[in-house]
């Protein structure tokens, strides 16, 4: 019995581990382009965190509204200054999932060092991934019923 338990529910483990585990690029919605305001002042980044998908083409203007102020994006290695009245343009590609902090480069006064925002790049494929899980599960937990519980047509 065990066994005629196990049979019916490996296949359903096996395509849960794939449907986690392959890439699913082809799956995943377009690459987009997102435009954001940076604007740097003692002592922030406003806005502190910036949202992204895996893939977006990034157009950064950065823009100083006191003093002169920089910016350095740590994994990306995207480096700017900036002064106030003169905004700068920075562009890149997002191809890196996970948190990257970005921080204030120029020296700009007593809190400097926690002059702080981050980069947050996002997997484009998170919900495709447990959409097809839950419907695996779904599928495996009806199987086994059918077949494996107790009082079943066949057994």
């Amino acid at each position: 019995m065990l066994r005629k338990r196990l049979l019916t529910v490996l296949p359903f483990i096996l395509l849960a581990g794939g449907v986690w585990l392959l890439p699913l690029d082809w799956l995943a919605a377009a690459p987009q382009t997102r435009q954001v305001t940076l604007t740097a002042s003692q002592f922030a980044f406003d806005p502190p965190i910036l949202h992204v998908n895996r893939g977006d083409r990034v157009i950064l203007t950065l823009q100083a509204a006191d003093v002169v102020h920089g910016l350095y994006l740590d994994g990306y290695d995207l480096q700017a200054r900036v002064e106030p009245g003169l905004p700068r343009q920075l562009e890149f590609i997002a191809d890196r999932s996970g948190k990257f902090r970005y921080r204030c480069s120029v020296s700009c006064g007593s809190l400097h060092p926690f002059m702080i925002g981050e980069l947050v790049v996002t997997p484009n494929d998170t919900f495709i991934r447990l959409a097809g899980l839950a419907l695996i599960t779904a599928a495996g937990v009806l199987t086994y019923l059918r077949r494996c519980a107790p009082g079943a047509a066949y057994g």
